[in-house]
């Protein structure tokens, strides 16, 4: 059953590419698109919590968002109650951008899921959110420091 994760991960990494490549000429690159969503859609995150949605570690996601920050695309505003917490909202720019991203992420769905009935698409999408539930388990755990026992 190993070749059901080598298929994600093929899949995963050639949209990602494509994208990569597609939003280049909007300075954004090596994932930066996938912030820039996030952020548009829950302005206002912290940066903690949004590592925490994209699945990747803190440093990772400082150095995305501070070149998103760099090139325009977001900043970051005090919170009202905690001067410590750092609030992540769009830019206007970031706003153009995003139903950019937003249409590409639609045809990317409509490509790859091209032949499938509806019904068809919502069994991959809940047995696909099944098996993210089931690798976040062992993500959180390795995230706090521990080795998992395989």
């Amino acid at each position: 059953m190993e070749e059901i994760l080598r298929e994600i991960g093929m899949i995963a990494r050639a949209l990602d590419s494509i994208s990569n490549i597609e939003f280049k000429e909007y300075d954004l690159t090596k994932g930066q698109y996938l912030y820039l969503v996030r952020i548009c859609e829950n302005p206002g995150i912290i940066q903690e919590k949004l590592a925490e949605m994209i699945k990747v570690d803190r440093t990772t996601a400082a150095r995305a968002i501070k070149k998103l920050e760099m090139n325009g695309f977001i900043e970051k505003k005090e919170d009202d109650h905690n001067k410590k917490i750092k609030k992540l909202f769009p830019t206007e720019k970031g706003k153009t951008i995003f139903p950019i991203i937003k249409r590409e992420n639609d045809y990317s769905n409509s490509v790859a899921l091209a032949g499938f009935s509806e019904s068809e698409s919502q069994t991959i999408f809940h047995l696909l959110k099944r098996v993210r539930e089931n690798v976040e388990v062992d993500w959180e755990y390795v995230k706090k420091g521990n080795k998992r026992d395989y």
